[in-house]
């Protein structure tokens, strides 16, 4: 039996092109813009603790693309109105923008110039010195020395997994999630409790290694896709986009587009967390106090349908792809990736036309004891 897969093997983000992250991250920027008011009371309360001269942080899951270099404009400006408030310096900034080694860090580095030239024209020069570096690897596991950080931050990331859970294939040679590519109302809980055992393995493993790289009074902020708790679903309903995106992928299977064994032995390294399931990981690691927890919802398309069903299919499918394609590829060949994304954004429009496409997000903010 071939080993699983890792996440450093299959994970990264659409490069270039009509497809790419860069221009479908249209999501995770209204997630961090809904996050906004929760980051802001943390560097707050991080920088009325500590004062650093200079400010050292980290963006876990970066990616590249117009979102990259938003956080620490952000950070930037939070902590200058902070400071003028307190009449303080304006400390130096040291970030690193972390994500596996596939990540285009290249495309980031050639946007820095600019970042550096608005920050200028804007400010008049009048912000901390700005030391942008990356530092690609898996933050499942050490990135940075001990106490050497004072601000981590990740948004969109910590739902994926470390590898893909398991082949879930029965004593007798069946497959356990036949027919989806990842947790469906037809998966049984054998495969739940496989997913979410490789939850709590992860971020058990994440929370102490970051704690370890906080100073202490350190601070963190977490922004995850999760899930109702509820599994008592109606018939036409799905649980996640990821159920609806497994149901596209089984009708290409019935029409002999794709081949079934292909589709059995496809499941999505990622684990969509209840907000219990994230609490109870972060108290039983113990190495953090929790002083934010809250959920809120954004929808598939991020609104950018403007209410036109077949636009917001469309938009939910590019944003999807955007993320997604480089897995399903593997699995299924790049050959039918058009045709899938297509009938995909067709089946978000019917769906929607129903129910509300939305996005459970859990957003939490912790401090290192």
């Amino acid at each position: 039996m071939a080993l699983p897969l890792t996440m450093d093997q299959i994970l990264c983000m659409n490069g270039e092109g009509k497809a790419s992250y860069a221009k479908n991250s249209f999501v995770q920027e209204k997630v961090m813009s809904k996050a906004k008011p929760v980051l802001q009371e943390t560097l707050r309360e991080l920088y009325l603790d500590s004062f650093p001269e200079c400010l050292k942080l980290a963006d876990l899951g970066c990616s590249s693309g117009p979102n990259t270099l938003l956080l620490l404009r952000e950070i930037i400006d939070s902590i200058d109105v902070i400071r003028k408030q307190l009449n303080k310096k304006e400390p130096m900034f040291q970030m690193f923008l972390n994500d596996l080694f596939r990540n285009d860090f290249n495309a980031v580095f050639r946007s820095i110039p600019s970042f550096y030239e608005e920050l200028r024209r804007e400010k008049g020069g009048d912000f901390g010195p700005c030391f942008i570096a990356a530092m690609p690897g898996n933050f499942y596991g050490r990135l940075f020395p001990d106490r050497y950080l004072h601000f981590i931050h990740s948004s969109y990331s910590v739902h994926w997994r470390s590898q893909v859970p398991g082949n879930f294939v029965s004593e007798f040679g069946s497959h356990l999630n036949k027919g989806n590519i990842y947790l469906a109302r037809t998966s049984p809980k054998s495969v739940l409790e496989a997913y979410l055992d490789l939850f709590k393995r992860d971020m058990t493993l994440f929370l102490t290694s970051r704690s370890k790289e906080l100073v202490p009074g350190g601070h963190m902020v977490l922004t995850m896709i999760g899930r109702y708790m509820s599994v008592n679903l109606p018939d036409d309903q799905v649980s996640s986009v990821l159920e609806l995106l497994g149901m596209t992928v089984s009708d290409m299977v019935q029409e002999g587009l794709i081949e079934e064994e292909k589709l059995d032995n496809c499941n999505m390294p990622c684990y969509l967390p209840t907000p219990e399931e994230v609490r109870k990981v972060i108290q039983e690691e113990g190495s953090f106090h929790i002083t934010r927890f809250e959920t809120f919802i954004v929808s598939w398309d991020a609104e950018m349908g403007d209410g036109d069903l077949r636009a917001r299919g469309k938009y939910e499918a590019a944003s999807m792809r955007a993320i997604a394609e480089p897995i399903l590829a593997v699995h299924f060949g790049e050959e039918v990736m058009d045709d899938l994304f297509e009938r995909f954004a067709r089946k978000v429009s019917r769906y929607m036309e129903l129910h509300k496409g939305e996005y459970l997000n859990i957003l939490v903010s912790v401090k290192n004891r």
